[in-house]
């Protein structure tokens, strides 16, 4: 039987399930988190062999600690994986610490963690990229003003979310960018892209071919919900499109992916670019080798009749997906709130109007929350129109 360390398989709460699937398909599971054992769902504790509670997980020598006794008590490990961005370096550092035979190894992580370094593995590809520059010095960021003009956009090169990025509209903006931003933080900074955001989903074998795709289009940016305090809505498409698949499979490719999730963005142009392309081109906006934020993985279940959890656990067990992809496929969104605004509708005539549409509904935790709203509402529809109705049902304002 071999041994999986799944880490924080309590966060984000539906987690768990990927260690219920792992279970399934003979594995060992075992879970490092930081919460106490009896506040972890009840079907992660069920998933679970053994949980390991480790109260300070920002200490790198207690998740160390953590792992030595899963060892000292099961024998080698061959995985450990938390598919969550916020412990991406510390997962890929404990599997060359100890020598574990699968996965990201801490001496390649750059490629899937600084911004910088993702670009030229989207160019491998052929995708077209913003240009850029790091912020190393004040005029190494107005060289990029002059080249591309105003505005700009910058962001920590390792980074997650929409916290601490700037637009940046003039050569003032960028003399206050640099006064404001944080000291000892490296920044990338690109030109301003007009288009919508649309995201390449899935999961990848050992050689890194894409053996589950899905694709998510999100209205408006993270940034913009951050820094505006915004309400939400994305939604999941039935189908990929054709070009996003084209790209999107060779650049999986290009980064060499194997048996992961992933959660590649992209723009799709609002307008021609001079230098990007036609309006309606695909252009790279950044790589994310674990799943979509929050409880997307949920919502690309919604739209595909299917068990992403079970697709990644197929990928870790068979290298292939053992899924049925041919089920009905649906429109899949979701509509959050913010606690601050009031809404025309209560939830009360949300249920009662879309109650037999309605997926999966509740609170965001506060961790996540600047990211996504509040509240949040899943539903699926057999038509783009109908998934739009419903958002404007749930977020129509008073």
């Amino acid at each position: 039987m071999k041994n999986f360390i799944f880490v924080s398989p309590n966060f984000p709460e539906t987690y768990w399930r990927f260690c219920l699937a792992l279970k399934n398909r003979g594995f060992n599971v075992l879970g490092i988190g930081d919460a106490p054992y009896n506040e972890i769902p009840e079907g992660c504790k069920f998933s679970l062999t053994e949980y390991y509670c480790c109260p300070n997980m920002d200490n790198y020598e207690n998740e160390k600690r953590a792992v030595q006794y899963f060892i000292d008590k099961y024998g080698p490990i061959d995985f450990i994986e938390s598919n969550n961005e916020f412990w991406l370096e510390k997962d890929a550092h404990l599997r060359s610490d100890f020598n574990i035979p699968n996965g990201i190894r801490f001496e390649e992580i750059n490629k899937f963690k600084l911004k910088s370094e993702e670009k030229k593995y989207y160019e491998e590809a052929g995708c077209k990229v913003a240009r850029y520059c790091l912020a190393n010095s004040l005029n190494d960021v107005l060289k990029l003003g002059k080249e591309c003009g105003y505005p700009l956009f910058a962001k920590p090169n390792n980074g997650v979310g929409a916290q601490g990025t700037y637009k940046i509209e003039n050569e003032n903006d960028v003399k206050k960018f640099f006064s404001e931003k944080p000291k000892g933080v490296e920044y990338i900074v690109e030109e301003y892209v007009n288009g919508c955001i649309v995201s390449f989903d899935g999961v990848s074998n050992s050689k890194g071919d894409v053996i589950f795709e899905a694709s998510n289009v999100f209205t408006p940016s993270c940034a913009d919900i951050v820094k505006l305090n915004l309400d939400d809505m994305y939604y999941c498409l039935p189908k990929v499109p054709d070009d996003l698949h084209k790209i999107g499979t060779k650049v999986i490719k290009a980064f060499n992916v194997q048996n992961r999730f992933f959660h590649c963005e992209y723009f799709r142009l609002l307008e021609d670019h001079p230098y990007l392309g036609k309006k309606g081109s695909i252009v790279a906006l950044e790589a994310n080798m674990r799943p979509a934020g929050g409880y997307t993985p949920d919502l690309i279940d919604f739209a595909n009749s299917i068990s992403v959890y079970d697709v990644y656990a197929d990928s870790i067990a068979y290298d292939e997906n053992r899924e049925d992809l041919t089920k009905e496929k649906f429109y899949a969104i979701t509509s959050s709130r913010r606690n601050a605004i009031k809404y025309t509708h209560s939830p009360d005539d949300i249920f009662e109007k879309y109650r037999n549409d309605i997926c999966m509904y509740g609170n965001y935790p506060k961790a996540i929350s600047d990211d996504m709203g509040d509240y949040y509402f899943f539903a699926k529809f057999k038509t783009l129109k109908e998934a739009q109705d419903f958002d404007e049902f749930v977020r129509q304002k008073i």
